[in-house]
């Protein structure tokens, strides 16, 4: 499958993800990301729960790659935009964007890779065509 539409949410950056330097801290920008994909997952009716019950399956992240632009500040409003950019038979390529909501600069820019494993025994599974169905019913959907 190609690239899916964008998924999105918005946020207010809290406080507990300042650091030292003052701004929003590098780990928590992978953080967002992370629950960006598992609320995009969610919203086409794949939740973790859902994926080890019905396929005995999960995801795992083989790499994340961020790119980081502008800072953030404790307070800001942000929206964080996901996508897939690829899913194949067992990894889908994972696009993320994240934005300042007052004056929409780029703050950050990911991309993930995400490996589709047996839950038990972490070994690389084919992903279940319910679960692509699912991305491409949702990109269907929303173009």
């Amino acid at each position: 499958m190609a690239a899916s539409p964008l998924f999105g949410h918005r946020f207010t950056v809290p406080e507990k993800a300042i650091d030292f330097n003052g701004h929003v801290g590098n780990v928590n920008y992978l953080q967002w990301m992370v629950e960006a994909a598992a609320a995009h997952s969610e919203s086409v009716g794949w939740d973790f729960e859902r994926c080890i019950k019905e396929t005995g399956g999960t995801w795992v992240a083989k790499s994340h790659h961020i790119e980081y632009h502008r800072p953030a500040f404790a307070g800001e409003k942000l929206q964080i935009e996901t996508w897939l950019d690829s899913i194949e038979k067992i990894k889908a390529v994972r696009r993320y964007r994240i934005t300042r909501i007052s004056d929409g600069t780029l703050l950050c820019e990911g991309r993930s890779e995400w490996i589709f494993v047996h839950a038990e025994t972490m070994r690389p599974a084919r992903i279940p065509e319910a679960v692509v169905r699912a991305f491409r019913q949702e990109g269907e959907k929303r173009t």
